[in-house]
């Protein structure tokens, strides 16, 4: 990850629900990255630590929060009091995001859709209106998503670089084309990947890089491996609330630690299931 991340990129790290690259984002905050601008669609807890760990100068976004339980605290007081830096803010609705990736995942350099209507969102982020040269209708165009590195995590890859992954996905697929890098975290590596209905493969030759990581997406889920650890999502809504707090813990959990296996042994401690 050190080759391939460098301060002041763009980087995406996404995942929908479960699978969600927390391991790969510990990483870039113990290797203290820099002015990086954070795209995600619904970005969680692992935004949240990265934010307020300083890693982040601006942030591209649909719907932030702390699934089920509330505000991102961390990200909110970079926003209302610029701590522990200034963070700039680019809002799209999930679809603009999604259409977004799917334009950089075909080389093209935006993507249309039907929506950014009837509200002060258009006034405020990077989106124009367009005339389809067929009916006249007027679009929203949004500018192509493509991230310098792209970062998902999945639960299988294979020893020639093929992954893997399966049961609810969101943009990983998208993330990955679009993105001039990509890095893979994985459950495990098997000698031959096993046909999967539903299944999402990711072929060796857009995966620059492939890190085996069990455990690699917790506190979020990864179908067929762990459940979601609801009871840390919980706790993450008052360890994050205060500055003083949320230094320490990320320090003992995250800065300090080597590594996943560690981290979760350290949470099982200190997170009530």
């Amino acid at each position: 990850m050190r080759d391939l991340v460098h301060d002041g990129d763009t980087v995406a790290l996404e995942g929908f629900t479960h699978l969600i690259p927390h391991a790969a984002g510990h990483e870039l905050i113990r290797q203290g990255r820099r002015d990086l601008t954070l795209v995600r669609m619904t970005p969680d807890l692992v935004y949240d630590q990265l934010i307020g760990m300083g890693a982040a100068r601006k942030l591209v976004f649909s719907w932030g929060g702390n699934p089920g339980v509330g505000s991102l605290h961390r990200l909110r007081d970079a926003v209302e009091h610029a701590y522990p830096a200034p963070l700039e803010l680019e809002e799209h609705s999930h679809a603009g995001m999604a259409v977004a990736y799917a334009a950089g995942a075909s080389d093209l350099p935006f993507g249309v859709l039907r929506g950014y209507r009837d509200g002060d969102l258009p006034a405020r982020t990077r989106v124009a209106p367009i005339e389809c040269p067929f009916t006249g209708e007027v679009l929203a165009a949004v500018p192509a998503h493509r991230p310098d590195v792209g970062i998902v995590h999945a639960q299988q890859a294979d020893r020639h670089g093929n992954v893997q992954l399966w049961g609810i996905t969101g943009v990983q697929k998208e993330a990955v084309l679009a993105s001039a890098r990509s890095i893979v975290t994985v459950e495990e590596i098997v000698d031959e990947l096993e046909p999967r209905p539903g299944a999402i493969v990711l072929p060796a030759w857009v995966v620059d890089a492939v890190c085996l990581a069990p455990g690699g997406a917790h506190p979020s889920y990864a179908h067929g491996y762990y459940d979601r650890d609801n009871g840390f999502y919980r706790a993450w809504d008052e360890i994050s609330r205060d500055r003083d707090r949320f230094a320490t813990w990320m320090r003992r959990h995250v800065v300090e630690t080597a590594d996943v296996v560690e981290y979760r042994a350290s949470l099982a401690e200190a997170v009530p299931a």
